[in-house]
């Protein structure tokens, strides 16, 4: 009989086969000198216009003929001194071609892992892994391998990071995924046109560049104001309706699966029990089609959004999946501000609004644009009571709660004394919703 401390040596000891990156990914990273070129005649156009007059075509040609080589052996000895291999416990990535970097990653730290295929990546038929990891901002990724390997990489990573036998991991496969609802293209169009800030920034656009013109007549001036509005106004309409294209989500044993994309496709995954806070944001010209959006903050992922736009109902479904045992809370369950919050607030103070349930801290804010944001008891890290002066003489405060995303919800302009007892029950609260949460696991 094996003892477990030989059965681990003998696991520490199995060898690990280290692989390669997809042929494909040479022809990605010989760019990256031909970038730096470019960069430099972007940041200074004058002194590149000067040399490039200044070179023959027979100069040319040769520069040529040892640049494109040069970027080719640069893309090739990168992929290949590129290796990453999956042990028992880590993801193991070596780079480097003068200066070697090991990255050690290790799998319970893995928060999120998705795979996105841009659109020249969709035609050659790979994709890129990307691995939220704890205690990093930065995404670690191997870009690029084959779609399928990628997501056979993706289930195995899952699969033992959850705990499975590493000898049965790789065969698991992904998690069958049930599909919750589809946000069809001709709503989400009609969304982004109902939407106050496309139109606020097509209008600054279209002012901004003629007033400085009649007032400058000076067309840099106006071409480098008006450039990057038409780049903004672009960026929240058309750019938003190709990232959120064909918004479908799903939801399986490892979390709640979002794929999007027109152009570029994106496989993201909701982390189970890592939902910090979520946010339910209800547009003015989106209430008398009773839609809203539904945004997340998530611990340790960039993952940002969860619904571009969804009927209520059909979203608070939803975010019953998301944080389980939790029930949005009605309009007629929160209890605004007291009136004399308008001394501190005028008229905006209508839009604040409270509800402290078994569950969830829910505040709301914004008069045209309502935000509603349900934070888990069990996710609240610390709690703080803030009073201003002008707030002290009107016995007003606001109560700002902490969540592990590094992000803060306020409940505004509260009575003092109700402010006071919130601070002192959300601490008791949180102390008992920790202690009964779910664990962090995948798939536990």
């Amino acid at each position: 009989m094996t003892t477990p401390g030989v059965g681990d040596a003998v696991r520490a000891q199995r060898p690990v086969s280290e692989r390669r990156l997809h042929p494909v990914t040479p022809l990605r990273r010989a760019w990256a000198p031909v970038a730096v070129l470019i960069g430099w005649a972007v940041h200074d156009p004058d002194q590149a216009q000067r040399h490039l007059t200044g070179l023959t075509t027979t100069t040319l040609l040769i520069a040529l003929a040892v640049l494109l080589p040069a970027a080719a052996l640069y893309g090739f000895l990168t992929w290949w001194f590129t290796h990453f291999a999956v042990t028992d416990a880590e993801l193991r990535i070596r780079t480097g071609l003068l200066f070697r970097r090991t990255a050690h990653i290790r799998l319970e730290r893995i928060q999120a892992i998705d795979v996105t295929q841009p659109l020249l990546a969709r035609v050659a038929g790979v994709a890129k892994l990307k691995l939220d990891v704890i205690g990093t901002d930065k995404k670690d990724e191997l870009a690029f391998l084959g779609a399928e390997e990628a997501r056979a990489l993706r289930a195995e990573l899952l699969a033992r990071a959850a705990g499975f036998a590493p000898e049965t991991a790789h065969e698991i496969g992904e998690a069958p995924s049930q599909q919750l609802l589809r946000v069809p293209p001709a709503v989400l169009a009609t969304s982004l046109v109902l939407t106050g800030a496309t139109w606020a920034t097509l209008a600054a656009a279209l002012v901004v560049p003629t007033v400085l013109w009649l007032v400058t007549e000076n067309v840099w001036t106006v071409l480098a104001t008006a450039i990057p509005l038409f780049g903004a106004a672009g960026a929240s309409s058309v750019g938003r309706f190709v990232t959120e294209y064909d918004w479908t989500v799903g939801e399986s044993q490892d979390g709640l699966r979002i794929d999007h994309g027109l152009l570029d496709r994106a496989h993201e995954t909701v982390p189970p029990g890592r939902v910090q806070t979520v946010r339910i944001v209800e547009p003015l010209l989106w209430r008398r089609r009773g839609w809203v959006r539904v945004e997340l903050d998530v611990a340790g992922s960039a993952n940002s959004l969860l619904l571009p736009v969804a009927p209520r109902e059909v979203a608070e479904s939803v975010v019953a999946r998301v944080l389980p045992g939790v029930t949005v809370p009605g309009r007629a369950s929160l209890s605004g501000p007291p009136r004399r919050a308008a001394r501190c607030v005028p008229l905006w103070w209508r839009g604040y609004g409270l509800a402290v349930t078994d569950a969830v801290f829910a505040a709301r804010t914004g008069l045209l644009r309502r935000s509603l944001a349900l934070v888990p008891h069990a996710k609240v890290q610390s709690v703080r009571l803030a009073q201003g002066p002008w707030e002290r003489l009107w016995g007003v405060a606001d109560v700002h709660v902490d969540t592990g995303a590094g992000k803060t919800v306020t409940a505004r302009l509260r009575d003092a004394e109700e402010a006071a007892e919130l601070l002192r029950g959300q601490a008791e609260r949180s102390r008992t919703g920790r202690r009964d949460a779910r664990p962090d696991r995948w798939m536990a």
